[in-house]
């Protein structure tokens, strides 16, 4: 499968190229777009300090760019946290998109989105305060009335970015559960 994996606000930080490794491992071809050009954060704040100091118009257009040299191979398009809605964005609006795999987060949809039948999974701590249930919940529901096949997974007791082992959210087990779980999904496609 043909992967274009987003970062999320920390920056392209060796989390996310061990994941890409780790899918690549599985069999995968990878791309890790750095939309941020070099920078990397400690913080989620100064990340997303960052983030709004570039603004969503020219991060989607670093996105769009990164993607689509691969486009025409029918791309999974997945991310983390903030690269989850660079992802879904991306996905709802590419026609030959494969699949959707979001780590950590979401994002809105607009009242026009369609997905019919994308495959669609959803890993995110429980509770996680940039995700909180009631947006969940209708962000669900709205994804699958755009046509997506959804399936969320959820993980009691983690941190928000629950799989990057550099910050104070990792939680191992849940981390190794979101693999081998995304991998099966993955398999699937």
């Amino acid at each position: 499968m043909n992967i274009v994996l987003f970062h999320s606000t920390y920056g392209l930080r060796p989390a996310v190229h061990a994941a890409a490794d780790r899918l690549r491992a599985a069999g995968h071809t990878v791309e890790v777009p750095d939309l941020f050009e070099g920078r990397t954060f400690g913080t989620v704040e100064e990340g997303m300090a960052h983030r709004d100091e570039i603004g969503r118009d020219e991060l989607l257009r670093r996105a769009v760019l990164a993607a689509a040299p691969y486009s025409d191979q029918g791309l999974v398009y997945a991310g983390f946290s903030f690269g989850a809605s660079m992802a879904q964005h991306l996905a709802l609006h590419d026609e030959k998109a494969r699949g959707l795999l979001l780590l950590h987060g979401t994002s809105d949809l607009e009242d026009s989105a369609s997905a019919d039948g994308l495959p669609v999974q959803l890993h995110v701590a429980d509770p996680d305060p940039f995700e909180p249930h009631d947006w969940l919940t209708a962000w669900y529901l709205r994804m699958r009335r755009a046509g997506a096949d959804v399936e969320v997974h959820s993980y009691q007791g983690a941190g928000h970015l629950f799989t990057d082992p550099e910050l104070d959210d990792y939680d191992a087990q849940a981390a190794e559960q979101t693999w081998k779980v995304a991998l099966a999904f993955l398999d699937s496609l």
